[in-house]
């Protein structure tokens, strides 16, 4: 979107570069990602940048508000899960935007998601670094925000999810990590802060207390879960052996509480007033659908990674729904295709603004960004079968 730097980043790669490019991303740890690598960052230029950081601030104002407890309360009916010991508010906060054009032709943001979840906040460091190593990025163009560099974002990272403890007595929690298409960003957190990588069966407790069995057998206590379990997939494995449950009061501090999943969700998704945030209602709270619904789509409030979205609706698929409390109708959100590739057809992208809520302060910050290339209707694999500088990418601002 920076033509300059378009024009030169395309203009100097090559095959050779992308493989290598590719080769050192699966050699860092032994590990080589599910998900396709786009062959390309995203250049932002200062308009979208600066649009992109409004919107931020604009939609967390709802977030922020003294009532959001009360207005997200309604998110748990849906779901079977709600954990003790809720804090203050999130501590990881992420949204989603694609990227369109305004009425003069100027990119804007587009509010697709917002999650009060943790991302690949890992990875994308790791990503970031690789596509510096390996392609000509200038000089003046980071992936952070508020004065961060590589170096004090991790630092940052590290204080907010182990500050004081032992390593060792932090785990990173997940449902069967090693098969998790995020596998490699748990890879990236547990080098980085040398936390252990733990499946939710391998949780141990005894009363209140949570441990778990090292390598030599040795029982070592919990203190802090850094969570990435999807209650989604969870509610679906009972097959899983195990002594934990999520409902249960245990003494440990939850590093992004698990309720902030359900909170911060496409759930206040029709709470939200904001020039970046499309039309959104709550399908069950619809008296009349609106006259163009071929310009909605349909998600379900608790789904995650696209799972049940409904691009192509009408008014007889709604009808037919029975839980409709469980669902929201969106604008739709028209990407373009702004990002000029190397084979001919240019690509659309959507960027998340990776955001941390610190406690104590008032407000969250942005600190990073992950990025995502698509040449389909929708990101995900299914719609870019065979198509290349599409994927899991990453945009740099010019300083």
């Amino acid at each position: 979107m920076i033509a300059s730097a378009r024009a030169n980043y395309n203009k100097t790669f090559t095959p050779e570069r992308y493989l290598a490019f590719q080769q050192a991303i699966n050699e860092t740890y032994g590990h080589t990602p599910p998900f396709r690598l786009a062959e390309t960052p995203i250049f932002v230029p200062k308009l979208l940048q600066e649009r992109l950081i409004e919107a931020c601030e604009e939609i967390s104002q709802t977030i922020y508000h003294p009532k959001f407890k009360e207005w997200s309360e309604g998110a748990f009916d849906g779901g079977d899960l709600k954990v003790p010991n809720e804090d203050e508010h999130t501590l990881f906060l992420q949204m989603d935007f694609g990227v369109c054009l305004d009425e003069n032709g100027q990119a804007i943001p587009q509010l697709i998601e917002v999650q009060g979840f943790p991302s690949l906040y890992f990875f994308q460091e790791l990503l970031a670094k690789k596509f510096q190593e390996h392609f000509k990025i200038p000089d003046n163009y980071s992936c952070y925000f508020d004065g961060l560099d590589a170096a004090s974002y991790l630092d940052l990272l590290k204080k907010v999810i182990i500050g004081d403890s032992d390593p060792k007595h932090v785990v990173l929690l997940e449902i069967e990590p090693e098969k998790q298409a995020t596998y490699i960003d748990f890879l990236c957190t547990e080098a980085c802060l040398g936390l252990k990588v733990l499946c939710i069966s391998d949780l141990k407790r005894e009363g209140k207390k949570l441990y778990y069995f090292d390598e030599n057998g040795a029982k070592i206590a919990v203190h802090k879960i850094f969570n990435r379990v999807i209650f989604d997939e969870l509610l679906e494995r009972n097959d899983l052996e195990r002594t934990f449950s999520f409902k249960e009061e245990v003494e440990v501090e939850w590093i992004g509480h698990p309720n902030w999943f359900y909170r911060i969700s496409k759930y206040i998704l029709p709470l939200l007033e904001s020039k970046y945030a499309p039309q959104s209602f709550y399908l069950d709270q619809l008296d009349t659908y609106p006259t163009d619904l071929e310009n909605y789509v349909l998600k379900p409030l608790f789904s995650f990674a696209g799972a049940g979205v409904n691009l192509h609706i009408n008014a007889d698929l709604l009808d037919a729904i029975p839980n409709k409390e469980n669902y929201i109708i969106q604008k739709k959100v028209k990407y373009e295709p702004v990002l000029e590739t190397v084979s001919g057809e240019n690509a659309k992208c959507e960027i998340r603004m990776l955001m941390l809520w610190e406690k104590g302060q008032a407000k969250a910050k942005i600190i990073n960004n992950l990025a995502r290339i698509t040449k389909g209707e929708m990101v995900g694999v299914k719609y870019n079968k065979d198509k290349d500088w599409v994927g899991a990418s990453v945009a740099f601002f010019e300083s």
